[in-house]
């Protein structure tokens, strides 16, 4: 039988009900209600916050979390950049770092000097590739798990300061202790030039810096003692960058007083910018490589190129970035980048893209141009004849989104396969070059330069078999017919890493470009031309 509950235990519940809400509405009574005035409510929001809520908060954290939110309704290159953030966000842009001047990769759980910048810190004390740090300062940086990250900020560090670091080399017993200077390192724009054929010279830039036009009248001029008569400007992947770069290097292309690009905004007036001075290749073939990954600067150059019939536009349609930024630094050391104009280019083209849908939307539209088809076929784009226009000669040129290329050129898949996608996700290609370089140094020393490693070093077929057991380990299973497919092009990024690990950039470009379709392209057009 049932018993019943004593009415005690029934009418304490309502007791304490009652008692918590004459709390809350005695509490509410006599806690002064917050002031919200309409022209400061973010911070007296964050005030109330801050005074009243719960739990204890990082009011900082908060602020700088609503102002992102805040840009996010805006557009999607509107940002705000933490203090803590702002240094490692414009060295790229100014073009250098503090630092003690290698190149490392981490592997197997320790930090393997890749090369070391020649006139750099660690050169002049010694450190050598192939060198793996163990310590830093006395404390172990191997078998913790570290991170490239924390690899940088461990080396990195005000210029003129000292790290000891302590280093193990193969054939030496015992740890080698190096005591370095750190200084100032720079971050190349350009990447690598050179003549793959006489008379045809090859720049590439990764990024428009504030050094990046210096670094490329140095590069021209360079080529042109070699005897330069055409010219392949490779912008592929590159994000942009500053305007002045930009329309500084235009001008080295076109002759007479010509508009490069202007910029106008609701509150800025229309600034055109023309070229000013005599260029370094104002005559000469001219092609510019483009894809989705150029952006920004690296479509000023490639609009004012094809917009006054100066150059061929070879490859895929670019990203259609055409708002220009302003950065503003605020008291507390943290930055705002606000969009205060678009650019155009001479043809009156504004080629940023539509951001109407949302910043996930514009982010993955790239991704949607795989999907629909455009990196391997031109005829699945398609223009609407009000983004059309003329150029001097008249050619039709397009705008709303990108540029487009004169000459399609899609990505090669004749060589993908299951297989090469799972070596190159398990990172065994990076990983047994690296591997494979460090235990034959001797041997590979015959190689005294990059044009005999080229020419002399194959991948044979024991070395072949020997990455595919490599692999193997890993937990990618051998696939014959597979391999057979995709050999060609696996030998060719095996020969290019190790070829970088010996010689930087001299020993992985012009290997990559013997089956780079968009460089054979434009190769093909320039002997055709000639």
């Amino acid at each position: 039988m049932n018993k019943r509950p004593s009415s005690g235990i029934i009418i304490f519940p309502i007791i304490l009900g009652l008692v918590l809400g004459l709390g809350i509405y005695l509490g509410s009574r006599l806690a002064p209600a917050p002031v919200v005035t309409a022209d400061n409510k973010i911070s007296n929001i964050l005030d109330y916050i801050q005074q009243e809520y719960v739990d204890t908060v990082n009011r900082q954290e908060l602020m700088d979390h609503s102002i992102e939110k805040l840009l996010e309704q805006l557009d999607p290159h509107s940002a705000y950049i933490p203090a803590s953030d702002l240094q490692a966000v414009n060295e790229p842009l100014e073009g250098n770092f503090e630092g003690i001047g290698i190149e490392f990769h981490v592997q197997d759980d320790t930090i393997m000097v890749v090369s070391v910048l020649s006139g750099g810190p660690s050169e002049r004390v010694g450190l050598m590739p192939g060198d793996r740090i163990t310590k830093v300062n006395g404390k172990s940086v191997a078998g913790i798990n570290i991170t490239s990250d924390q690899v940088l900020k461990t080396l990195r560090g005000k210029g003129g300061s000292l790290v000891t670091v302590s280093v193990y080399r193969r054939g030496q017993s015992g740890l080698l202790d190096y005591k370095i200077i750190r200084g100032k390192i720079p971050i190349n724009s350009i990447e690598f030039s050179y003549m793959p054929e006489p008379g045809i010279g090859y720049i590439k830039v990764s990024r428009f810096s504030a050094t990046t036009y210096e670094e490329f009248k140095e590069a021209l001029s360079g080529l042109k003692k070699q005897g330069l008569r055409s010219l392949i400007l490779d912008l592929r992947g590159n994000p942009g960058g500053f305007l002045d770069a930009a329309t500084n290097m235009a001008d080295e292309f076109l002759g007479g007083r010509k508009l490069v690009v202007y910029t106008q905004g609701k509150a800025r007036p229309k600034t055109s910018y023309y070229t000013e001075r005599d260029g370094l290749f104002e005559e000469g073939k001219l092609i510019v490589l483009i894809d989705e990954g150029s952006a920004s600067a690296a479509e000023i150059v490639t609009g004012a190129v094809q917009d006054w019939d100066r150059g061929t536009v070879i490859g895929r349609r670019s990203f259609g970035k055409g708002l220009v930024q302003e950065q503003t630094t605020l008291p507390d050391g943290s930055a705002l980048r606000l969009t205060i104009a678009r650019y155009y280019t001479p043809t009156g083209r504004s080629i940023q893209k539509p951001y109407n849908n949302g910043i996930d939307a514009y982010e993955e539209e790239v991704i949607d141009r795989f999907r629909h088809g455009e990196f391997n076929n031109k005829d699945s784009i398609h223009f609407a004849d009000s983004l059309k226009y003329k150029t001097p000669a008249g050619r039709i040129v397009y705008g709303g989104g990108g540029i487009m290329p004169d000459i399609f050129v899609g990505i090669d898949t004749t060589f993908e396969t299951t297989y090469l996608d799972k070596l190159f996700a398990s990172g065994s290609v990076n990983q047994f070059a690296y591997d494979y370089t460090d235990q034959h140094r001797a041997e590979l020393g015959k190689y005294t330069s990059a044009a005999t490693y080229i020419t002399d070093f194959k991948i044979t077929e024991p070395l072949l078999r020997e990455f595919v057991a490599y692999a193997e380990k890993k937990g990618v299973t051998p696939n014959e017919k597979e391999l057979a497919r995709s050999r060609n092009y696996l030998e060719v990024q095996l020969k290019a890493y190790i070829g970088r690990l010996l010689f930087q950039n001299k020993g992985l470009y012009p290997v990559l470009h013997s089956i780079d379709p968009a460089f054979r392209k434009a190769m093909a057009q320039l002997k055709s031309a000639a």
